[in-house]
């Protein structure tokens, strides 16, 4: 894959593959998008205990690896200081 460096996957994962794609970029295996209050990716939300909680179980934005640039690019917005 050109660009490697943008691309893992983990076929050993327990877990693997978690989401139904051809090719998954494990790289973010935990969305580090999660936290974010208006996430990139395609949610639903649903309302658990009177709170409204992301579910992202059909989310593959941050596992495609054509994504991977703007992911490094909200994270550093996110985390400037």
């Amino acid at each position: 894959m050109e660009n490697s460096y943008k691309y893992f996957e983990n076929r050993d994962c327990a877990f693997y593959p978690c989401h139904d794609m051809e090719e998954i970029n494990c790289l973010f295996c935990f969305c580090p998008l999660y936290e974010m209050e208006e996430c990139p990716g395609d949610p639903v939300y649903a309302e658990h205990d009177g709170k409204r909680v992301r579910i992202c179980n059909d989310c593959r934005y941050p596992h495609d690896a054509v994504n991977y640039e703007d992911v490094m690019e909200l994270l550093k917005e996110r985390f400037k200081y």
